[in-house]
């Protein structure tokens, strides 16, 4: 397992060993006592699986309370994924970092509690599996939008398509004045 620490603090590249032969591969998507190892030590209670077609763009989201933290991967396609770090007090408050995730590499994605995700498709579709640490709580979960000019982030799309709930993503300066309030 190759691991890479990305500069948001928490947020990690995962890239696990894959052994391939004539029949295919196999590979170890998720061992608790390793993940244990790398610091990555939440209990995770949910597993998600969404289905997109090409130009689909997924977020910003997250869960004010608890927060939830996410493992990312791709089963198949390619994905432009997007991590923000909403914590106020974090050096790093309203960065994002992207990676591309696909069914090749299989290459997963740590994103803590603290952040807001989304991804964009870049293939034909794609089949996008996360496991999350707290269950979904419609009623905690929020938006940021996507296309919003103080996060300024470089989408590999123009005219993504975008569900009506993430189309109405709230201003990154509106979640600044009241986490910094």
């Amino acid at each position: 397992m190759d691991v890479t620490r990305l500069p948001l603090s928490g947020l990690t590249l995962i890239k696990p060993s894959v052994f391939r032969d004539a029949r295919g591969f196999f590979l170890e998507s998720y061992s608790q006592p390793r993940y244990a190892e790398l610091g990555i030590d939440c209990v995770f209670v949910q597993d998600n699986h969404s289905h997109s077609v090409g130009g689909t763009l997924r977020g910003l989201h997250y869960q004010s309370r608890p927060g939830q933290a996410k493992l990312v991967r791709v089963a198949s396609g390619r994905i432009f994924d997007v991590a923000v770090d909403i914590r106020p007090s974090s050096k790093t408050f309203g960065k994002w970092h992207a990676v591309t995730l696909d069914a090749e590499e299989h290459a997963q994605l740590f994103v803590p509690v603290g952040f807001a995700h989304g991804f964009c498709v870049i293939s034909e579709s794609a089949d996008v599996l996360y496991k999350v640490s707290t269950p979904y709580q419609p009623d905690t979960e929020c938006t940021l939008a996507w296309k919003d000019p103080d996060l300024g982030i470089d989408w590999p799309v123009d005219t993504p398509l975008v569900s009506r709930r993430d189309e109405q993503g709230e201003a990154f300066s509106e979640f600044r004045r009241r986490a910094e309030a």
